[in-house]
């Protein structure tokens, strides 16, 4: 089993890689670069939904998971 905390020594520069990824995926929409669109938001949404759990906080986290399953599912749908 995966160790939640193990990574929360970790949690501002994944915060900071997570702005990054948001940055990167604003330019992707306006861009029209789609499919990146996707890819980009999912490792954003991951990021934040692990930083809330270190956080208990809820409705973040599941903000965040329902997005995740979102792009989940968009890119599943465009590899199939």
């Amino acid at each position: 089993m995966f160790d939640l905390m193990a990574l929360a020594r970790f949690e501002q520069q994944l915060k900071w890689m997570a702005l990054g990824l948001g940055i990167l995926s604003t330019v992707a929409i306006i861009r029209d670069w789609y499919p990146w669109t996707m890819f980009i938001g999912l490792p954003f949404c991951l990021i934040w939904a692990y930083c809330a759990w270190l956080h208990n906080e809820r409705q973040l986290k599941w903000i965040n998971l329902i997005f995740l399953a979102l792009y989940g599912y968009g890119i599943l749908d465009y590899f199939l």
